[in-house]
């Protein structure tokens, strides 16, 4: 079997449309949501929301990592909303989940990102899309282990959890073949994104299950630049599958039948 696989697709309609050309099927590690857009300040939901100078000063705001700062300017601008900021926000939302649940292919096995919101999801889903969070299921001849969401950080996503109910999730899973997760394991080359030049949060849990089970592979997105793509834990391949909004390729797992 020919699985592609994708993370971090933020907002990429047609490219997602194209992913599963040629594959038996899709994994998606999440982020399908674009909320805003580091390097095109008029994309995303807050510069629709806001215009594309205000999206310039939050996104400075943040790379200067003056979360207080950019908070304080986000909570401004939404008091000048006319409803309240999350009804606005959820309307938004559910537009981009609409267009990239339509577009996406299937079968399809996915997880949600860190800003994913899940409670919006069971509204776009179609026959053949099998999400999974602390779950595994069997593709092909190998069982493939699921567990999205990130950890907790100043930059307040929305779907980040406790170090504990994320360690739960991936003690749940038990062995598998193949790990698939939205966070990387807690490897600083594999957590370090270059261009943004900050770490990210990699999961401690992961890497101990990554040691005590030993899977063949463990594949993962989020950070956008890794320093390094992949690398080795003992015997387990660790990839970072890529930034798909800004490749529009999908990394390539061949799997034997069952």
């Amino acid at each position: 079997m020919r699985l592609h696989v994708v993370s971090d697709v933020h907002g990429s309609v047609q490219a997602l449309a194209r992913a599963g050309d040629g594959a038996d099927a899709l994994i998606c590690l999440g982020d399908l949501i674009l909320f805003l857009d580091y390097a095109d300040h008029s994309q995303g939901i807050f510069a629709e929301m806001f215009g594309e100078q205000a999206a310039a000063a939050y996104v400075a705001l943040r790379d200067s990592r003056d979360f207080d700062a950019a908070r304080a300017f986000s909570r401004r601008l939404w008091a000048g909303l006319d409803d309240d900021p999350w009804t606005v926000i959820e309307r938004h939302v559910s537009k981009q989940y609409a267009e990239l649940f339509a577009a996406m292919p299937t079968p399809a096995y996915l997880t949600y990102g860190n800003v994913d919101v899940p409670r919006l999801w069971p509204g776009h889903l179609r026959d053949g899309m099998h999400v999974l969070d602390g779950q595994t299921t069997r593709i092909g001849g190998l069982t493939f282990g699921f567990v999205g969401g990130g950890l907790q950080t100043p930059m307040r996503t929305p779907y980040e959890i406790s170090d504990q109910e994320y360690a739960a999730k991936i003690a749940a899973l038990g062995a598998v073949d193949v790990l698939c997760t939205h966070i990387p394991p807690a490897v600083p080359e594999l957590t370090y994104d270059v261009a943004a030049r900050r770490f990210e949060r990699g999961s401690e849990a992961t890497l101990e299950a990554i040691r005590a089970t030993r899977p063949r592979m463990a594949l993962f997105g989020h950070v956008h630049q890794p320093l390094f793509a992949r690398t080795r834990i003992g015997r387990t391949e660790c990839v970072n599958v890529g930034h798909f909004r800004g490749t529009g390729v999908p990394y390539v797992l061949d799997v034997p039948d069952e």
